[in-house]
């Protein structure tokens, strides 16, 4: 349980590479990457795994990142949305059950997921498990109206948006789940793409 929120906070967050519409094809794979920090300002070390482009193995890859890291002091997981590599979608709840850690969601525009819903429904035979995974996500909590969301698992809200503020540095976003985004983008495009 976080009492406190430390300016040095060990925290690892996660991102995925991108991917081409062949690759969601032929179910290929792209990188998960986790970036490991304390507070903001200084990266510990990075953690990577791959993960199938719509498949169902992102919460399994993440928890076995961070079980089986020599990062034992971590606090807290952040992830950039529940749905990685296309539809692979986290189940939230499994996640925490697997590491012991609260999971902090942090999302810049507010998902639709009506619309989520109608094309997974349209596009994959196990659509109704990942709209479960999808529906049992804790709420939305708006942090800057319009501009950041979060969902906080084993974590208050409050606690989960103090998290978030500490770890950012510049922009909206904190810095492990940005590093972490030019990294994995670097590793499949050749260079990091813009957040």
């Amino acid at each position: 349980m976080i009492r406190k929120v430390k300016p040095e906070i060990r925290t690892v967050g996660f991102d995925d590479g991108t991917f081409s519409f062949s690759s969601k094809l032929s179910r290929d794979k792209t990188v998960l990457v986790g970036v490991v920090m304390k507070g903001s300002s200084e990266v510990v070390g990075v953690l990577s795994r791959w993960i199938t482009v719509d498949g169902m193995d992102a919460t399994e890859a993440i928890a076995d990142a961070v079980v089986n890291s020599r990062f034992k002091d971590l606090r807290v997981m952040m992830l950039k949305g529940i749905t990685y590599a296309g539809f692979n979608v986290v189940d939230l709840e499994e996640l925490h059950s697997m590491t012991g850690l609260p999971v902090v969601v942090v999302i810049r525009k507010r998902p639709d997921l009506n619309a989520m819903e109608a094309a997974l429904r349209k596009h994959f035979e196990d659509a109704e498990e990942r709209i479960r995974l999808l529906r049992k996500a804790p709420p939305l909590h708006e942090i800057i109206p319009g501009k950041l969301y979060i969902q906080a698992l084993g974590v208050d809200e409050r606690t989960a948006e103090e998290i978030v503020r500490t770890t950012t540095k510049t922009g909206l976003i904190p810095e492990p789940l940005r590093l972490a985004h030019m990294i994995a983008s670097a590793l499949m495009r050749g260079e990091s793409t813009k957040e």
